[in-house]
């Protein structure tokens, strides 16, 4: 397993602020605490470190500015609130980093932006153009469009994608829990803080918990999505409280914070938009064959595929099922759902004879399909359907 570095080692780190950290319910943003953020940032952009910040808060802010009760809000209510907290959570970031003459530079992406190709590459371009000039990239979801169907719904999986689409090689969640336990801690007095995690397994999925806060959507589960999502691409990841001033120095000087090791063998860039998608169009269940031959890196053909489900077409991306029910691929498809279900569970030389054309001979080829489940948890799976046959 990698070893974790100074953060100043990397060459690209992306941070994510929870609300609950940026915003008190009360008394609105803590400045105080914005300004020691922005000072680590600034230590780090002088080491040469490239830094983007994904920034929660703007429904928080916004909440607080309009003196909204607490309690969950109507979607127009958070839409609105979003509209008025987007403001002050961007001159936030601005004045803040202004005190150390670093230029900040919003950016509002939506589940569109990321999960449609030409709209991902336009938005990393922009990105990359601003690093280039310089500037701290502060990101946030566009709550003001964004509805509960086409949303993240939380800032864990965004910065996970803003992370693979900018080449980040470390992803920090700062966030209200110092990190991973194997239970809830403010549950479970027993759980047991964990430091270093090599691989992210159905046991490290099943640790995850809720929500902590009204002010936070995302908890423990959404940090495992996003870590998924970051390791598969070759990017570390930090699981840190942000509760103290100086949160990111603090991770340098032994501060208690959760490290899950990249990737060994990351997935191209392209591979790496279709691993992170988070809605995909469909599904396909496959039978353990199809599972070991996936895993050794062959395409999918429709013999050992079992079920198809989901409405999509040709190039659209879908989720790949083992036996075990358990998604262990992604992929972009061959064929339109209707012609899937057609051919599934049928040998590639008896495509013509029933779609009527010489079509693809794999639902999935191996250049479109990248694994998403840990190679040591296939292996597991396989053992266990062995000794049910």
């Amino acid at each position: 397993m990698q070893s974790r570095q100074p953060l100043s080692a990397y060459k690209r780190i992306v941070v994510k602020i929870g609300s609950a950290l940026l915003v008190d319910r009360k008394s609105g943003l803590k400045k105080a605490w914005l300004d020691s953020v922005c000072t680590d940032i600034a230590a780090l952009k002088a080491a040469g470190t490239d830094v983007l910040v994904v920034s929660s808060g703007a429904i928080a802010l916004g909440r607080s500015v309009l003196q909204l009760p607490s309690g969950t809000l109507k979607l127009e209510e958070s839409q609105a609130a979003a509209a008025v907290g987007q403001i002050a959570l961007a001159r936030a970031w601005s004045e803040a980093l202004s005190r150390d003459e670093i230029i900040a530079g919003q950016i509002l992406l939506t589940l569109g932006d990321t999960e449609e190709r030409r709209r991902y590459l336009n938005g990393r371009a922009t990105i990359s153009q601003l690093m280039k000039f310089g500037a701290v990239p502060i990101i946030n979801e566009n709550d003001t469009v964004a509805t509960t169907e086409i949303r993240y719904g939380d800032n864990d999986r965004l910065a996970a994608r803003v992370a693979t689409m900018t080449g980040a090689d470390l992803l920090v969640l700062l966030s209200d829990i110092d990190g991973l336990y194997t239970a809830p801690p403010h549950l479970d007095p027993d759980a047991k803080f964990l430091e270093a995690i090599a691989e992210i397994t159905p046991e490290i999925e099943a640790m995850a918990g809720g929500a902590a806060s009204e002010l936070s959507r995302g908890g423990m589960r959404t940090k495992i999505d996003a870590g998924k999502i970051a390791t598969s691409a070759g990017c570390a990841m930090i699981i840190a409280s942000g509760k103290m001033d100086h949160p990111l120095s603090a991770i340098d000087k032994g501060a208690r914070s959760s490290w899950f090791a990249p990737s060994g063998t990351p997935v191209t860039a392209r591979k790496t938009w279709i691993a992170g998608k988070l809605q995909p169009a469909g599904e396909m269940h496959v039978d353990a064959g199809a599972e070991r031959a996936l895993s050794a890196g062959k395409s999918l053909l429709p013999a050992g595929v079992t079920l198809v489900s989901g409405q999509f077409e040709r190039g659209d991306t879908i989720a790949i099922f083992g036996p075990s029910g358990r998604e262990i691929a992604r992929g972009l498809a061959g064929y339109d759902a209707s012609e899937a279900r057609q051919i599934t569970g049928r040998k590639s030389n008896e495509i013509e004879a029933i779609l009527g054309y010489a079509g693809r001979s794999a639902m999935v080829h191996r250049d479109d399909l990248v694994m998403t489940a840990a190679a040591s948890t296939r292996k597991s799976d396989r053992e266990k359907d062995a000794s049910h046959v």
